[in-house]
């Protein structure tokens, strides 16, 4: 399997990023650098071949890259972010996956979409509806990515920024969430319930390997008595800005 990544590199202006469910503490730009380093130094060492996304130091989420476009085989669809101040993001997200050799789509006005809210696992797709994705977006999406076989399913969100804010989904298809920000959770057919917000936030590294934060130990120790290895990294300064493992990067799997 192909195993690529876009990433983008946090900004000088990161603490002042977009809050909607926390209140603002104070930021570490100088450690969340350094978390980002140890971050892609572990996507490196599980045989992810990095690429990165022009900085845009003037948009403090740049580095939350994911929200920017949706891969779906050998389609890119550039997001129009729900946030306008992020908007400014997709340019560089779309000049690196166009450079990569993807078909390029776009979300119009007055569709919003932002990648933090789509999970796809197995041909299915669900978006979060309610937060930074509007109806609108979601039609847009399901029409370009229905003819390429996937199923494209509506989730509310008011609990969560986005959708894989509240759950992601592990190797078998499951769907792991933290209760408290799911608002329903029957939606998917597999629902594994965590006991920690970060445990609910897992990249997919192989077949067997989950990448997660080390601020849901007991998580780790559920996935790990599953039968998946773990590769935890420590986020604390994202997660204070509403980040998490996803949203660091973009998968491309071949």
């Amino acid at each position: 399997m192909q195993k690529r990544v876009l990433v983008r590199r946090p900004g000088p202006r990161l603490e002042e990023g977009l809050l909607t469910h926390l209140e603002r503490v104070p930021v570490d730009v100088d450690k969340a650098r350094r978390q980002w380093l140890g971050y892609v130094a572990a996507l490196q060492a599980e045989g992810w071949e990095l690429f990165e996304v022009d900085p845009a130091d003037d948009c403090p989420d740049a580095v939350f890259v994911e929200d920017t476009a949706v891969v779906y085989g050998g389609l890119a669809v550039i997001t129009r972010p729900g946030a306008v101040e992020r908007r400014a993001e997709t340019d560089g997200t779309e000049k690196a996956l166009s450079g990569l050799g993807y078909r390029i789509a776009r979300i119009e006005a007055p569709g919003t979409l932002d990648g933090g809210d789509v999970l796809k696992h197995g041909g299915t797709v669900w978006v979060g509806l309610g937060g930074r994705t509007n109806q609108a977006g979601l039609d847009q999406l399901s029409a370009l990515l229905s003819p390429l076989g996937a199923t494209v399913v509506g989730v509310p969100i008011t609990k969560a920024l986005h959708l894989k804010s509240a759950v992601t989904a592990l190797p078998d298809g499951s769907v792991i969430g933290y209760d408290p920000l799911v608002d329903d959770p029957t939606v998917f057919p597999a629902y594994l319930s965590v006991p920690e917000g970060p445990g609910a936030h897992v990249v997919l590294l192989d077949g067997g390997t989950v990448l997660m934060s080390t601020s849901a130990p007991r998580t780790q120790e559920i996935f790990e008595s599953h039968g998946l290895r773990v590769v935890a990294v420590d986020l604390s300064e994202y997660e204070k800005l509403e980040g998490c493992v996803t949203c660091l990067s973009i998968r491309l799997r071949g």
